[in-house]
């Protein structure tokens, strides 16, 4: 296997209107929902496929009301450099099963205080 860095490299630019940042948003979306099952195998995951596109569509739910276009081309960015690092092998499991941590659901539960929370095991 040859490493090619620039294998889904593409050029930084700014979206012209919302339309644009839409379609381009969308692309993303199904790029990623399209390499799931090439993610699944690539880092020999203990997951369904379904389960990994529901993570995705997770994160990408995450920053759906975000009103400023400049903000939607960072998050663009950095959606396709998360893209770019997964595909092109450069992460290891622990950066891919992080997305998969119970303490990444917003209904995971907190501890009730700093010592019962330390005493668990995080800090």
């Amino acid at each position: 296997m040859t490493i090619n860095p620039t294998f889904l490299a593409q050029r930084t630019r700014s979206s012209a209107n919302w339309g644009d940042a839409k379609r381009r948003v969308l692309r993303s979306y199904r790029e990623w929902l399209r390499a799931s099952p090439e993610i699944q195998t690539m880092y020999s995951l203990n997951l369904p496929v379904s389960a990994i596109r529901t993570k995705i569509r997770q994160e990408f739910e995450k920053h759906r009301y975000v009103n400023q276009l400049n903000v939607v081309d960072v998050l663009l960015y950095q959606s396709h450099a998360e893209f770019q690092e997964t595909l092109n092998y450069w992460k290891q499991l622990s950066h891919v099963m992080k997305y998969f941590r119970p303490e990444e659901d917003p209904g995971a539960r907190l501890p009730p205080n700093f010592i019962s929370g330390f005493l668990e095991g995080r800090n």
